[in-house]
């Protein structure tokens, strides 16, 4: 989908020609519900580095066409699945593990700006956020140096937020701005309201309030755009497999009714909570660890197609499942 990458970078941290790329937002119902048997629509092979393969996956974003894109991050590499597709193109990294312009160190979570035609990518052993053109004959350039990165996302308006596992904050980066703003935590690794514990990944909706994967805290907690503390919306009842807590909480989405989608790691299922519910339900998963299709191992990110099909990464069976959405709902 890409086309031609024709800027260049001045500056470590010039981010003044980002432009927006459309956010997606989920309208799901209240009572959307998925076929339970998932479908591998990318990986499945076992653990490898063949274009059949993935090796860790860790995080995907699924395009307006139902293109997946995984960070395969032992594989050091962003991988592109086309809709039906047998093998993936590496669109990113893939040159072994290292911190030149062209390679990749465990990357994380990788979108795309379709406004720029590339990929954004947190590549974070290197501690960058860097910026890679659509075709893979090219390197990647460095937009934000020395953060910890596990999340990111852009906003309608343009807005990149990016999570900092280490410092336990969220930033915003305003187009043109050479510092970002700090929109959650900050203030030290905590369970307070105002701080954060891990951070890992974030979603933002069109009010531009910030959504965080509060792993440490087990929680996802919410800050409204300007705010001095977050508000717990899914969670913060300590670890466990009860509804109401998570065994680490990794990659969220959220609907246009305010619905929390959460893929509960160490719980092998994905979870919804509901605007203002004290506890969660099952959505898919919840079987034990394990690799049938209706089942996971650690799942760590999630996303939906303009269908409202369900796409759910699965870490541990090295593979991408696809639960289409119940007609009958």
């Amino acid at each position: 989908m890409f086309g031609r990458f024709q800027t260049a970078f001045d500056l470590i941290f010039n981010i003044d020609e980002l432009q927006s790329a459309p956010l997606w937002i989920p309208n799901n119902s209240a009572n959307t519900k998925w076929i339970q048997n998932g479908v591998t629509v990318a990986g499945g092979n076992g653990w490898g580095n063949g274009l059949n393969q993935l090796a860790r996956p860790l995080c995907i974003y699924v395009d307006d066409d139902q293109t997946i894109y995984v960070t395969d991050h032992f594989n050091h590499r962003v991988v592109k699945w086309r809709n039906g597709a047998m093998n993936g193109e590496v669109v990113a990294g893939g040159n072994e593990q290292g911190n030149r312009n062209d390679q990749l160190n465990g990357p994380l979570k990788a979108i795309v700006d379709k406004q720029n035609d590339c990929l954004i990518i947190c590549d974070y052993y290197n501690k960058r956020v860097v910026r890679w053109p659509g075709q893979n004959d090219a390197s990647g350039e460095t937009i934000i140096a020395n953060i910890a990165c596990w999340g990111v996302i852009m906003d309608n308006d343009g807005y990149l937020y990016v999570s900092d596992y280490e410092k336990h904050e969220v930033k915003r980066w305003k187009i043109g701005d050479a510092n970002g703003t700090i929109v959650a935590g900050g203030n030290g690794q905590g369970d307070g309201f105002d701080q954060l514990s891990y951070p890992h990944y974030i979603f933002v909706d069109q009010n531009h309030s910030v959504y965080v994967s509060d792993y440490g805290n087990h929680r996802v907690i919410k800050w409204m755009k300007g705010a001095k503390q977050g508000v717990v919306v899914a969670g913060g009842q300590g670890l466990g497999n009860d509804l109401k807590q998570f065994a680490s909480p990794h990659g969220i989405m959220v609907d246009e009714l305010g619905t929390v989608y959460v893929a509960d790691r160490y719980n092998h299922r994905v979870m919804r909570w509901l605007k203002e519910a004290t506890q969660g339900s099952i959505v898919v998963g919840g079987h034990g660890e394990g690799a049938q299709a209706n089942q996971f191992s650690y799942p760590c990110d999630l996303s939906c197609d303009r269908q409202n099909n369900l796409y759910v990464l699965d870490y541990g069976n090295q593979r991408i499942q696809k639960f289409y959405i119940d007609s009958t709902s």
